[in-house]
């Protein structure tokens, strides 16, 4: 079925790929658009793949070291780096795929299945870079690792699915076509979500069928406060990042899913992900053998 989408027009130059990002209405279907000693050591791994999609996590331009463990992928949250998603499509068709961080999708902050997403979509053998949240048509606010409490999810009252980033992708069914005059992605429900001052304010495009993509996000209600020592993502400095939409069709069912999590290094040390850099001390041992008194005069500082 052809479904409405967003497309996120960016020209990327990895792999000389053309990327879009797509956004989808419909009560079952979505759109797509087209637009980085204690513990033993888990094995670095080559980046997380399904079916030969890939997705990495970027920091200065580098990929971050995956671990496998616990049945996940885990990476390093480095406090305060900036962050971007390097993702592949290595099929020769088109694909959308769905793109979660914190559990939000990354172009309109939305907590909605990855049908009912706004998608990003990449060409055959095609690679993007995703580098934050789309705030507006022509505008993205960059990744970063923060404290929870200071994360974007945790701004929006939806601090639920931290340390999470999520992609899901889809394949098309049919060619995309382009419309002559895209209205503006989805931004905002009413309410001021720190857009940067030098944006344009999107305008809201007509929903269909009221999915959940229609829901107030005034309703949703806020969870407990946060953990201020664990890692979450925010929302940082604006960047260009163009973005129009499209029509797509695309196959319902998913093509390829990964997850990756990520943590500040003293919780993967406690998840015993990675190993510690220095002798975890018996605190308990030594208080133990503490004692009151020895046959000594006060020494001299």
């Amino acid at each position: 079925m052809l479904k409405k989408i967003v497309v996120a027009l960016v020209v990327v130059v990895v792999l000389s790929a053309v990327a879009v990002c797509v956004a989808g209405y419909g009560l079952h279907g979505s759109a797509a658009a087209a637009a980085e000693v204690s513990s033993p050591l888990a094995p670095a791994e080559a980046p997380a793949t399904d079916n030969g999609f890939s997705i990495e996590v970027l920091v200065s331009g580098a990929p971050t070291t995956e671990y496998a463990a616990r049945g996940r992928r885990y990476i390093e949250a480095l406090e305060n780096a900036e962050y971007e998603l390097r993702i592949h499509n290595p099929t020769a068709s088109r694909v959308a795929v769905a793109v979660s961080v914190d559990g939000l999708n990354t172009i309109d902050a939305r907590h909605t299945s990855a049908w009912d997403a706004h998608k990003w979509v990449i060409d055959p053998y095609g690679t993007i870079t995703v580098r934050g949240w789309q705030m507006s048509s022509e505008n993205a606010r960059r990744f970063y690792f923060t404290t929870e409490r200071e994360s974007y999810a945790a701004k929006l009252g939806q601090a639920a699915n931290l340390g999470l980033i999520s992609a899901v992708f889809f394949r098309e069914r049919a060619p995309i076509t382009i419309m002559k005059a895209p209205p503006k992605p989805i931004y905002g429900t009413g309410e001021d979500r720190s857009a940067p001052k030098d944006s344009t304010r999107a305008e809201s495009a007509p929903a269909q069928g009221g999915t959940a993509n229609s829901v107030n996000r005034n309703t949703v209600q806020p969870y407990p406060p946060p953990d201020d020592e664990s890692a979450a993502t925010g929302i940082g400095r604006s960047v260009r990042y163009d973005v129009q939409w499209i029509h797509m069709d695309l196959d319902p069912k998913a093509a390829g899913e990964i997850t990756i999590r990520y943590e500040y290094r003293a919780a993967l040390v406690k998840l015993g992900i990675i190993p510690r850099d220095y002798p975890e001390p018996n605190v308990l041992d030594r208080r133990e053998r503490a004692q009151g008194f020895e046959p000594k005069y006060c020494p001299q500082p």
